[in-house]
């Protein structure tokens, strides 16, 4: 029984991801992966932006499926503080926000330098934080 939870909740997921995939607009040629999912809306809705807080939303449900199934007691890292899993995955999504920031204000786009910066750093605060 408790194993089907996760599983149902990686279908609930999934499913959501083929929705979103299946909203993107369409062109003659293909996929438009950079088009307004909603015209007219009040939000620059891409798939990139879509994915982007599909991700977060998995990240929160894997998050709270290991809190359920690996209980923790907080470790104090290199800053002194006591953390848990979901503290470290806050530090690290601000931390990245910064550095995003950062790299569109001194390099401009394309991001995928700011990225690997990124995945870099969030996995030193999983690591040492």
């Amino acid at each position: 029984m408790r194993a089907l939870v996760p599983l149902g909740l990686l279908a609930l997921m999934g499913g959501s991801l083929a929705a979103l995939v299946a909203a993107v607009p369409r062109t003659g040629d293909g996929f438009d992966w950079f088009g307004q999912m909603v015209e007219g809306g009040w939000m620059a809705w891409s798939f990139p932006v879509a994915f982007f807080f599909w991700l977060i939303g998995s990240l929160l449900i894997l998050m709270t499926v290991l809190a359920v199934k690996y209980p923790e007691t907080p470790r104090v890292g290199v800053l002194r503080i006591e953390t848990t899993r979901g503290d470290r995955l806050f530090i690290s999504l601000l931390g990245s926000a910064f550095i995003a920031l950062i790299w569109l204000g001194l390099m401009g786009t394309p991001l995928w330098g700011a990225l690997a910066l990124c995945l870099v750093y969030a996995a030193a605060v999983f690591r040492w934080v």
